[in-house]
């Protein structure tokens, strides 16, 4: 309700005309942490793949654990460590957290699962596991040997690529 024009005002009291701010400009990645537009983000060796959500492929892990087959000499705990890492990268690429897809495709693309291995293949893993999972080097050293083409294939062909030529998958060199 308005006030009547009769009514004497203290100055305090009388409407103020508002100070308008300027309109902010455009917002610029300038701060040490922020990931800049052209560059995107940073990657190389030992960088790893960034994503939502990535440690639930732990937990997804866990309950494949009695589907493994492990080879004389392998630990369930380095295989799971190597694994997990691929498929968190697998889920990073492909823009959102982990499944259970992408923790299987992890495990067979070395073969863990799905059938038995090409002794070859066992023969090939069983150096790049030993200990990885108390080395972080390994570990991105081991995730950086599977082809980025590899990680965007569905399960069934990946299952069907370790049979028939499992190098193809892998940077074997």
């Amino acid at each position: 309700m308005g006030q009547p024009e009769f009514v004497p005002l203290d100055t305090a009291d009388q409407v103020r005309v508002s100070e308008l701010l300027p309109v902010p400009g455009p917002w610029v990645p300038d701060r040490p942490g922020d990931v800049k537009p052209l560059g995107g983000q940073p990657s190389g060796p030992l960088l790893g793949a960034t994503g939502p959500d990535q440690g639930y492929a732990l937990r997804l892990a866990a309950t494949l654990r009695d589907q493994l087959a492990l080879a004389p000499g392998e630990d369930v705990e380095d295989v799971t460590a190597g694994c997990v890492e691929v498929a968190m990268k697998r889920a990073a690429l492909l823009g959102r957290a982990p499944v259970r897809t992408d923790v299987e495709v992890g495990f067979t693309l070395w073969g863990f699962m799905g059938g038995p291995p090409d002794p070859a293949l066992v023969e090939f893993r069983r150096r790049r596991f030993a200990q990885v999972g108390h080395h972080y080097a390994d570990r991105r050293a081991l995730v950086d040997l599977v082809k980025e083409e590899a990680l965007r294939l569905p399960l069934e062909e990946v299952r069907t690529q370790v049979r028939s030529d499992w190098r193809a998958l892998l940077y074997v060199g």
